[in-house]
């Protein structure tokens, strides 16, 4: 991934929210937008309003679908088969940027020797999407003057995910749509703060700033900084960290704001496996089922009552100010920090500012930053200098790694397909009035009226044959839980097809999902798994 991340902002969108208004064509693949991302829509719509086309691929016909020039339903899973078709129908057209794809890319010729082998009758075959529409939608995006990739979960949560981001960058840079304003590949974040928990390291392989590890001289720098021998070696990732507990390679965990009894594939077996952890310290604001398996408990603070930095999906750095005192009378660093003292690294910070100049002196994207420069609007980091203005849109001139590397990359099927014994594809996914595990949102009277219990969409064809009524009571099995759900029988989904919203402790959706890992970044399949529906008794 160092080369992807490199090309492609470490997975942070390459181009801002607000030139999404101004491109002619937006291309939104796996993104629920209107439900998850309800600021990114708005610009999405106000492009729409100025003439811009939207394509929408999604198996559903999600609110965004349905205000789409073209809605493409393709089979689960098969996302790099579809791209892999529009390049194949973008070149044999002429409809390729060749003086982009000369001047700023490289292996090119290994991209069109892989392409050669999808031509759309064979990817028709492969999604489900009539050739035409291949055809329509490659034309749209190549032609526009100025298009956008948007794409959020629906591509990343597959054993695939990193192929098909490194072919949605293909398609970008082989029409050119990449390094301009209003263009880009543009990942959209699901939380406030997730690009800032990246940016600052959160992840096993690299340092703050996306400085991998595994670089002797970065790992000269951090410790010289942190006055600590630090290991060369890449981590687990959180599915792997909690995997590992049982054999006993993990022994302790602390938990900080997340919910994996509930949000984590299998979620069954993750479960036995926290309750063997030695240790287990969860900090949060609301009590969750994971809380409830913990040996301590810590009260974290919320927004509200933080002072400090939140990085969003478009690389801004915004000031966060404290609008309450901490209720539990501690800022979440400063928990942190007396954990870590306690536990035989003393820290010394005296205010979240003093941490934040700390990053600003060791991450290069950072270091023009400070809180008096982000009390405005914020700054969209690279912003290396503290006279430099910020960075709307990445790779104005040149990629990060010289020149931008095609990848041949060929359609592999998902872990799990149907079968005899589990007919159907399963996908989950969020609804409008819930968010996440529902730690928050079930805790609001009127968000839970809406929608108070799990439900499964099922198109009126596998109702009829599997003699289903809409709003009867299903189970729905896979090879590593059941669940009970209500049946919504509608033409939103497939055929072939069922959707579970992932909110609901009481029926989790996450106790039938794929613990299947991409084998790069880790990211369990959530998206696409065999399940079997039959009547409740």
């Amino acid at each position: 991934m160092a080369g992807l991340a490199a090309a492609f902002g470490s997975g942070a969108m390459t181009n801002s929210f607000r030139e999404l208004e101004d491109a002619n064509c937006i291309f939104a693949i796996g993104t629920n937008t209107t439900v998850a991302h309800p600021i990114a829509s708005m610009r999405m719509m106000r492009a729409l309003s100025k003439g811009a086309k939207l394509i929408v691929v999604d198996p559903r016909k999600t609110q965004i679908a349905q205000l789409a020039h073209l809605h493409v339903q393709h089979n689960l899973g098969t996302d790099v088969a579809l791209i892999n078709g529009m390049m194949h129908v973008i070149y044999k057209n002429g409809w390729h940027n060749q003086a982009f794809i000369e001047e700023r890319t490289e292996q090119f010729d290994a991209l069109v020797a892989m392409i050669e082998k999808y031509p759309p009758e064979r990817v028709s075959e492969i999604t489900g999407v009539p050739v035409d529409t291949i055809v329509t939608m490659a034309e749209m995006y190549a032609k526009a003057e100025a298009s956008a990739i948007c794409y959020v979960l629906g591509i990343t949560q597959h054993t695939c995910g990193t192929d098909n981001v490194k072919s949605l960058a293909n398609l970008a840079m082989l029409c050119g749509h990449i390094g301009r304003p209003s263009t880009g590949v543009n990942p959209i974040r699901g939380q406030n703060n997730v690009q800032g928990a990246c940016d600052m390291g959160a992840l096993p392989n690299v340092f703050p700033g996306y400085q991998y590890i595994t670089v002797p001289d970065n790992l000269k720098k951090f410790e010289a900084a942190w006055n600590a021998k630090l290991s060369a070696t890449p981590g687990l990732t959180m599915v792997e960290q909690i995997q590992a507990i049982p054999s006993g390679k993990v022994k302790a965990l602390v938990v900080f704001g997340a919910n994996p009894v509930v949000s984590y594939p299998d979620a069954n077996q993750v479960q036995k496996c926290l309750e063997q952890a030695e240790f287990l310290l969860v900090m949060d604001i609301f009590p969750t089922p994971t809380t409830e398996l913990a040996h301590v408990v810590l009260p974290a603070a919320s927004f509200a009552e933080c002072d400090g930095t939140f990085s969003n999906s478009e690389r801004r750095v915004q000031r966060v100010r404290q609008a309450i005192p901490p209720m539990q009378g501690k800022a979440n660093w400063e928990i942190i920090q007396e954990l870590s003292t306690r536990m035989g690294y003393p820290m010394h910070y005296n205010s979240g500012e003093e941490i934040f100049n700390e990053v600003a002196s060791l991450a290069p994207s950072y270091g023009g930053m400070s809180f008096p420069r982000l009390e405005e609007k914020g700054l969209c980091w690279p912003c290396p200098t503290p006279d430099h203005p910020g960075t709307p849109y990445l790779h104005k001139d040149k990629f990060a790694r010289g020149k931008g590397l095609f990848h041949a990359i060929e359609f592999k099927p998902p872990a799990e397909i149907p079968d005899a014994e589990y007919p159907l594809w399963l996908t989950t996914g969020t609804i409008f009035t819930q968010y996440l595990t529902g730690t928050m949102t079930r805790r609001c009277p009127t968000l839970d009226r809406e929608n108070p219990e799990v439900f499964v969409e099922i198109h009126p064809h596998d109702a009829h044959r599997l003699e289903i009524q809409p709003g009867e009571v299903v189970r729905a099995t896979t090879r590593r839980g059941t669940i009970k759900a209500k049946a919504w029988v509608t033409e939103r989904i497939k055929p072939g097809v069922v959707f579970i919203p992932l909110h609901y402790l009481e029926n989790a959706a996450n106790r039938l999902t794929n613990c299947a890992l991409d084998p790069l970044t880790k990211t369990p399949e959530y998206k696409v798994c065999a399940v079997h529906l039959s009547k409740a008794a």
